[in-house]
């Protein structure tokens, strides 16, 4: 375009030469030079006013861009507005449900404590009686019944280390079956194998396949050990210790992996034939865990003594504790109140390794990191499940046991 317009003003210049000399009869220089004159006048007159032009475009564009990026910059600002609104509700339901979860397991807890008092009470008052109750006594020769069948099972529950979350641990736990599959309640066995004095049966049972599992373990993992839950009543049984003892005795080579929990309220109120059953282990390198520990004030030099190397809390009122300031502590040769950040580290000082057990949520794995707690347990990295059907008849008790256990019953 812009082409066609200069040959245009070229050929206005001409005419103006040519007018010059025809009609203002000026000579063939001027004539040309006006032509020319002419052409450039023009010219110089588009390039201008094409300048100009351009840069109102140029500006008109400018304060667009600029227009949009204010706009954009508001738009920001609105979004971040609503991000906080929304980040800071977020945190206040959570913390809402937090709280109110912690509320209601409280009170669950308090409920169940109130009912375990309750039940301790009537079991010491029927225990007196010897007229048992008839659903009782169906309950009591399903459990006889187990025994005698080896129908005793083992399910595992994994204790992992945080914060990787790499399974270093099982629990085993008891379960006893009714001869058509189905589970008798652990409070119905334990129940009925307490009034029957039939506990040492059971944990020699759960321990044989413990020993059994743990080597089935080694074949992949020499790491992975087992927590075998003991009942208190065992490490005073006269029949059955020396048994237990003597089986460990043949399996000593497994100290490192078979580590034997307690309950802490059971460990706290141990008696003198108790407390030197565990030594005996002790001298064997087996090592103890306490479970249901209720706070943080306990004597580590004591623990340490009697060969205790775990304790697992509650991760739940661990948090708790740990996140109060004035919340219970360790008794420790250290003369300072240690802040919950330290008490990890203060229980390794004596050996021994805190387990933050029934974490059942990924809020309460984040908070428990925060205190560099070793090892966590509960639903939250997986439920109690059996053994496979191939292992448990790999690891089910030879009939000789069965048979020299339940001779005693």
């Amino acid at each position: 375009m812009t082409f066609f317009l200069f040959l245009l003003y070229i050929a206005a210049g001409g005419a103006a030469g040519y007018a010059s000399a025809t009609m203002l009869q000026l000579g063939l220089p001027l004539s040309v030079g006006a032509g020319v004159l002419t052409a450039a006048v023009l010219s110089q007159i588009h390039v201008l006013v094409s300048n100009g032009s351009s840069k109102r475009e140029i500006d008109a564009r400018m304060q667009a861009i600029e227009k949009e990026n204010r706009d954009s910059e508001r738009r920001m600002d609105v979004i971040e507005a609503r991000t906080d609104v929304v980040e800071e509700t977020v945190k206040h339901e959570l913390t809402e449900r937090r709280d109110a979860l912690v509320s209601e397991m409280k009170q669950l807890e308090s409920l169940i404590d109130r009912l375990s008092h309750s039940f301790e009470s009537r079991l010491a008052e029927t225990s007196t009686n010897k007229i048992v109750a008839p659903q009782e006594d169906a309950i009591l020769r399903d459990v006889r019944d187990a025994l005698k069948d080896g129908r005793v099972d083992l399910h595992l529950q994994p204790i992992v280390s945080l914060p990787q979350r790499r399974v270093s641990f099982y629990e085993g736990f008891t379960r006893l079956r009714r001869p058509d599959g189905s589970l008798i309640l652990p409070a119905e066995f334990l129940d009925a194998g307490r009034r029957a004095n039939l506990m040492g049966q059971i944990d020699n049972f759960t321990l044989f396949r413990c020993v059994q599992i743990v080597r089935r373990l080694a074949e992949r993992d020499r790491r992975v050990g087992v927590f075998c839950n003991i009942a208190a009543s065992s490490l005073e049984d006269s029949t059955f210790f020396p048994m237990f003892l003597e089986f460990m005795t043949e399996n000593r080579d497994l100290s490192g992996a078979v580590i034997f929990e307690i309950r802490a309220d059971r460990f706290e109120t141990r008696s003198r034939t108790m407390r030197d059953n565990m030594d005996k282990l002790t001298e064997l390198g087996f090592r103890f865990s306490i479970d249901h520990a209720p706070d943080l004030g306990l004597d580590l030099p004591r623990l340490q003594s009697a060969g205790v190397r775990f304790v697992k809390m509650n991760g739940a009122a661990l948090i708790d504790q740990l996140r109060d300031p004035a919340g219970p502590r360790p008794v420790s040769s250290i003369n300072r109140r240690v802040d919950g950040e330290e008490v990890s580290a203060v229980f390794s000082r004596y050996g021994i390794t805190m387990v933050a057990e029934k974490m059942e949520d990924e809020a309460s794995v984040v908070e428990i990191l925060e205190y560099e707690i070793p090892y966590g347990q509960g639903h939250v990295f997986g439920a109690p499940r059996p053994i496979k059907a191939s292992l448990m008849e790999e690891t089910a008790p030879p009939r000789e046991m069965v048979q020299r256990l339940t001779n005693f019953g």
